[in-house]
């Protein structure tokens, strides 16, 4: 076991080459193992064991997503050690942020491990059929992570290197936004293509479902990479048919059961984020998994407890625990059993449980640091154990085994409709499928054809927003990617400018700590800047 796991890391070592500084650094003793790699069956596994570690790291953390904290769900520290994530909260990003960099080399590092796969398996192509078979599906899974990487990128840096070759260049141009997505789609539709509905035998399915990405992950990412195209800054509404018929073909095959697609919701929604069914929920089309038996110094597949510090007015957190949710969010989030699973009921101050609002010295000397809601969703207690809120921060490790979401069956349902809706259509099966949302999370349902489209397209855009609500461990689709494509940021930075104090419980006022920069909106302000070491190394950065 031992040697198989040195011979993972050497694998991973050499499929990610770029290190820190995306693809600008080269380690020359990889080129003899590229050279001779691929040269029999066993290396497609070996490859694949690579790409998946080096996709758990890219999910596995905050700081390797933090671009989502822009989103108006997250807010953080207003001092601490929290300063990169502060700098998405408030808009106004360093180009020396660690975060940021961070964020371009784990996600650069993925790519390179993709490319390797996609550009040197069909060495082994050949007259085995079964063989060939397994080389598309390996290439499949690269193209998959690829796809899913850029996406990431555009959404926030924009205009980036499209890197698919294996070669180091210090002189990559970026590439426009359009052609980035056109890779997106070109590598999504290989990926539905070549990889199966349903994984059988290990390590690539666990409890009958999948663990490695499927055709059902492939089509999802599809339907919301459509129906990012059709919003902002390209503009392109043609896209929401397509949208609505990728996501349409898997609530279809999901709904018969048919060729493998068995993904249905959990019956209730505490279940989502919960220990018993971290293993076995069927309404994850893709996800990552994570073992506290990888070393934390070799692999940062951790799940952070998000109880927001300073619990108690000291920092019992450790440091360790970033964000907390926007109040105004907090405020308009509907209430019923999918509030009370996503925010925890109560803190625990000083012992005694309290309201998150409670301060007695709010707003002087001896008042709370921080004062927000915090988020349940990637909570857990000591291993193998549901986190309980009633016992603070004081259990659990940082190092954790949940695992990361990147899409739901229930977030396809809020862009099935969504889409149907932007398209001027207003089919009763959109009603349907965005009512299996609603009612679960203890909501009336909508009656078919009461809204007109537009209002049905925000209706899911809102059920979305509060099924995925300050989760951004690797989220295919987070809050922010939402505002994003409808063009809102400029209107929550308006809003969170201003800060007006938000009435939490009668009599009761609280508003934001992390106030934001009294400056002018700009569109650029979207996006992050490339990160300064990068920027050094290639002139086409600056």
């Amino acid at each position: 076991m031992k040697t198989k796991y040195k011979i993972l890391l050497l694998i991973v070592s050499v499929l990610s080459s770029y290190a820190c500084s995306d693809f600008l650094e080269e380690d020359p003793k990889g080129r003899l193992a590229q050279s001779t790699f691929f040269g029999s069956e066993n290396d497609l596994d070996l490859s694949l064991n690579a790409l998946y570690r080096l996709a758990m790291v890219r999910c596995g953390s905050n700081q390797y997503q933090v671009h989502a904290w822009a989103g108006d769900d997250i807010s953080t520290h207003p001092a601490s050690n929290k300063q990169d994530f502060r700098e998405f909260d408030r808009y106004a990003v360093s180009e020396n942020s660690t975060r940021l960099r961070d964020e371009w080399s784990a996600t650069y590092q993925l790519i390179k491990a993709a490319n390797y796969i996609v550009n040197n398996a069909d060495r082994l192509i050949g007259d085995d059929e079964r063989l060939n078979r397994k080389v598309n599906t390996t290439k499949a899974q690269a193209a998959y992570w690829r796809a899913y990487c850029y996406f990431h990128l555009s959404r926030c840096w924009g205009k980036v290197p499209l890197v698919l070759e294996d070669e180091i260049n210090y002189e990559k141009p970026i590439s426009s936004e359009d052609e980035i997505f056109a890779q997106i789609i070109e590598d999504l539709k290989y990926a539905e293509a070549n990889l199966p509905a349903l994984w059988t035998g290990s390590p690539w399915a666990m409890n009958g479902m999948n663990v490695a990405v499927s055709q059902g992950a492939a089509k999802a990412t599809l339907a919301y990479v459509y129906l990012s195209y059709a919003g902002w800054p390209f503009n392109k509404t043609e896209y929401y048919d397509q949208a609505a018929s990728k996501a349409k073909e898997v609530i279809d095959a999901s709904d018969s059961k048919r060729e493998g697609y068995y993904y249905e919701l959990l019956d209730e929604y505490w279940k989502v984020h919960s220990w018993a069914y971290n293993n076995s929920n069927t309404e994850v089309l893709a996800a990552t998994y994570y073992s506290m038996n990888w070393p934390w110094d070799e692999s940062v597949m951790s799940s952070f407890c998000d109880v927001i510090e300073d619990i108690d007015g000291g920092s019992r957190g450790g440091g360790w625990n970033d964000s907390g949710a926007e109040i105004k969010f907090w405020k308009n989030f509907p209430d019923g059993p999918r509030k009370e699973a996503t925010f925890a009921p109560k803190t625990l101050l000083s012992g005694v449980l309290q309201d998150w609002w409670y301060d007695p010295n709010y707003g002087g000397e001896n008042g709370r640091v921080v004062c927000n809601p915090w988020y349940l969703a990637a909570c857990e207690g000591n291993r193998g154990t549901e986190f309980d809120y009633t016992k603070g921060n004081d259990q659990g490790d940082m190092i954790g085994e949940k695992s990361h979401k990147i899409i739901r069956l229930s977030e396809v349902y809020c862009w099935y409709a969504e889409a149907i809706g932007r398209s001027g259509k207003n089919d009763n099966f959109a009603y349907e499928v965005l009512n299996r949302v609603r009612v679960r999370a203890g909501l009336e349902p909508i009656a078919a054809g009461s809204l007109a489209p537009a209002a049905l397209a925000e209706a899911a855009y809102d059920e979305h927003g509060w099924e995925i609500a300050g989760y951004y461990w690797g989220s295919l689709a987070p809050r922010y990617h939402d505002m994003f494509r409808m063009n809102r940021v400029k209107d929550h930075f308006e809003s969170r400018k201003q800060n007006t104090p938000v009435e939490v419980a009668p009599g009761v006022f609280r508003k934001e700590k992390v106030e934001l920069p009294n400056v002018q909106w700009s569109d650029a302000m979207m996006y992050a800047p490339y990160p300064a070491t990068d920027a050094l190394l290639n002139p086409n950065l600056n």
